[in-house]
C-alpha cells in the first residue's frame, strides 16, 4: 500500500468515526480524542488531516452533501416524470439516512444551531424539491398555480425533514412504509387527477431497487 493510499484510508476512517461521534453526541459533546480512538489512530494522525474539530465537522458535512447530490442525480437520471421523481428521491434520501452514518451526521451538523459552515443539507433538499415542482408545473402535472406551489414546497420539505428528526427516537419514521404513506397523502394534493393515476407513492422500481411496500 502506498503512502497516499494509507493517508486516504486513515482520513476515511476518521470521517466515519467522527460521523458516529457527531451523530451520537452532537457537535458540542463530541471530542477529538474520542474520534481518533474510535478510528484507531493517534491524535497526531488526526491533526495531520484536520486542524481542529470544526474542520472535521465541515468535512463530514461536505461528504454528506456530496452523497445527497450524487443520489439525487442518479434518481433524476431514471425518472419518468417530475412528481414521480420527487417521490423516488425522497425514498432514496430516507434510505441514505437509514444506512449512511455520514449522511445522518451531516444532516445533524448542518441543521444544528451551532452550525459552523454555510452548508445546509435542509436547504439543499429544499432546492431539490422546488426544482422538481417547477419541472412538474412545466409538465402540466400540478393541480395548483405558482403561488400554491410555494406552499406545497414548504409542506413537502417540512414533512420529509420532519421524518429525519422523528427517526432519532423511532426508526420506523424513515421506513419505506412511512415514506410511502407520506406520499400517498401528499400526491393527491399535488397532482392533477389525470396525472395522479400514473404515480406510485411507494417509488418506481428503477429508483427503489424493487424494494416494494404494500400500498393498500
Amino acid at each position: 500500500m502506498t503512502k497516499q493510499e494509507r493517508a486516504t484510508r486513515t482520513r476515511d476512517a476518521l470521517l466515519r468515526s467522527a460521523a458516529e461521534e457527531f451523530d451520537r453526541y452532537g457537535y458540542a459533546l463530541a471530542t477529538l480524542s474520542a474520534i481518533s480512538a474510535r478510528a484507531g489512530v493517534s491524535p497526531g494522525a488526526l491533526h495531520f488531516h484536520f486542524e481542529n474539530k470544526a474542520a472535521v465537522a465541515e468535512a463530514v458535512e461536505q461528504e454528506a452533501c456530496a452523497a445527497l447530490r450524487r443520489t439525487a442525480r442518479i434518481v433524476y437520471g431514471r425518472r419518468s416524470n417530475a412528481l414521480q421523481n420527487l417521490a423516488d428521491t425522497t425514498h432514496a434520501l430516507a434510505r441514505l439516512l437509514r444506512e449512511d452514518i455520514v449522511v445522518r451526521a451531516g444532516f445533524r451538523l448542518s441543521c444544528a444551531d451551532d452550525s459552523r459552515t454555510e452548508l445546509s443539507l435542509r436547504q439543499e433538499w429544499q432546492s431539490c424539491v422546488q426544482q422538481r415542482l417547477a419541472e412538474a408545473a412545466d409538465e402540466g402535472l400540478l393541480a395548483v398555480d405558482a403561488g400554491g406551489r410555494q406552499d406545497l414546497a414548504r409542506t413537502v420539505v417540512a414533512s420529509t425533514i420532519g421524518l429525519e428528526t422523528l427517526w432519532r427516537d423511532n426508526g420506523e419514521w424513515l421506513s419505506p412504509r412511512t415514506v410511502t404513506g407520506l406520499w400517498r397523502t401528499l400526491l393527491p394534493m399535488l397532482a392533477t387527477p389525470e396525472s395522479l393515476a400514473g404515480l406510485d407513492p411507494a417509488g418506481s422500481p428503477a429508483a427503489t431497487g424493487d424494494a416494494r411496500v404494500p400500498v393498500g
